[in-house]
């Protein structure tokens, strides 16, 4: 019995290793997805031994505000509810945000960490819109809502830029629905609206679960190390150049976007690039997902550069848009040694940072 006991012990702790180094792939049948995520990423009660003693100070001291468009709550505003929160906040403040449109620009600074913002419903998720553009703002400072501090949740939200669509040949027609450039972030089920340049997803370790994302021109872009999981990818492809991401790695060589069982469809047919390189390095890698016919046969753009420094990979993607046949000869069709790194866990150091959704309040 000692001796099973011991055996036991062991199993147990060599399965804790393995799932606080997050070197469990993710699943290639989209069936197991949640469960792989669960079983993974424990509750925060399961975890304080395992996670950055900074976030579990800031877990144990939660408060929570509630804002309201019709001022039922503490808040008419999210941006006055932020206001709030005094500079380097040690503790998880979660805004609680009613149904509606809310229309205003959100900063959250690089000195306010912990912060969550939650729409009270999962089904009936707040909008938070504007219309800035570059020509009024700069490109990264256009964007609807900023995130600059780490630490930052977002679930049950619709994040939208309401400018027009620009000519993507035109400078300055650029507008932002959300920029994230604080570290270890977290989104869950939320959209992110609008057309060139929808999502900065820039600098730190981001994670995207059951998200959307619509636009036209390099509306994923960044330098972020990020892991896109169940992603909606919507191209607004009937005229122009269309072009889902521009990555910008430069020497940075840890960054990049992995994509894994995404699904990407839209309007237009066969016009649309998977990435083009921002500066001349780029990294981007598709695994087990759905390409309709809106991807155009060569898969990705070099954007008219020599150096071709670029990591572009699949694996096991599908649908129309995946064929392999006519794939520009800089990318790569990866084997499963190959992809491994970038359809785990540890491809963003979650085990020290990611906690499950938050949950309505």
């Amino acid at each position: 019995m000692a001796v099973q006991a011991a055996l036991l012990t062991i199993l147990v702790a060599t399965a804790t290793v393995v799932l606080a180094n997050g070197d469990v792939p993710i699943p290639e049948n989209e069936a197991q997805v949640n469960t792989w995520f669960n079983q993974n990423i424990r509750p925060f009660g399961e975890r304080k031994g395992t996670l950055d003693p900074n976030l579990v100070k800031a877990e144990e001291g939660v408060k929570i505000i509630r804002v309201r468009k019709d001022g039922s709550e503490d808040f008419k505003k999210i941006a006055d509810a932020i206001k709030t929160i005094p500079a380097w906040n040690t503790k998880r403040v979660i805004i609680d945000i009613g149904p509606g449109e809310y229309h205003e620009k959100v900063l959250i600074d690089y000195n306010q960490p912990y912060v969550s913002l939650v729409g009270s419903s999962p089904k009936d998720r707040p909008t938070i819109t504007y219309g800035a553009t570059a020509k009024q703002y700069g490109t990264v400072d256009s964007a609807t809502v900023i995130v600059l501090a780490p630490y930052f949740v977002a679930a049950n939200l619709i994040f939208k830029n309401s400018a027009p669509r620009p000519d993507p040949y035109k400078k300055d027609g650029q507008a932002l629905a959300f920029r994230i450039n604080g570290d270890k972030a977290a989104f869950f089920n939320s959209k992110f609206i609008g057309f060139q340049d929808t999502l900065c997803d820039d600098r730190g370790y981001h994670f995207f679960k059951d998200c959307y994302i619509e636009g036209t021109v390099d509306f994923i872009f960044g330098r972020g190390t990020s892991l896109y999981l169940n992603a909606d990818l919507f191209v607004i492809g009937d005229k122009g150049l269309t072009v889902i991401t521009a990555q910008g790695r430069g020497d940075r060589v840890s960054t990049g976007y992995s994509f894994v069982h995404s699904r990407i469809e839209g309007t237009g047919n066969s016009t649309t690039f998977l990435g083009r390189p921002w500066g001349d390095k780029t990294k981007v890698v598709y695994t087990y997902t759905y390409m309709s016919n809106v991807i155009q046969p060569g898969g990705w753009s070099d954007n008219s550069q020599t150096s071709k420094n670029f990591y572009y990979g699949e694996y096991k993607s599908v649908g129309p848009g995946s064929s392999k046949g006519k794939r520009a000869k800089f990318s790569k069709q990866l084997t499963f040694d190959q992809v491994k790194p970038f359809i785990t866990l540890g491809y963003i150091k979650a085990s020290t940072w990611l906690l499950p959704a938050p949950k309505p309040l």
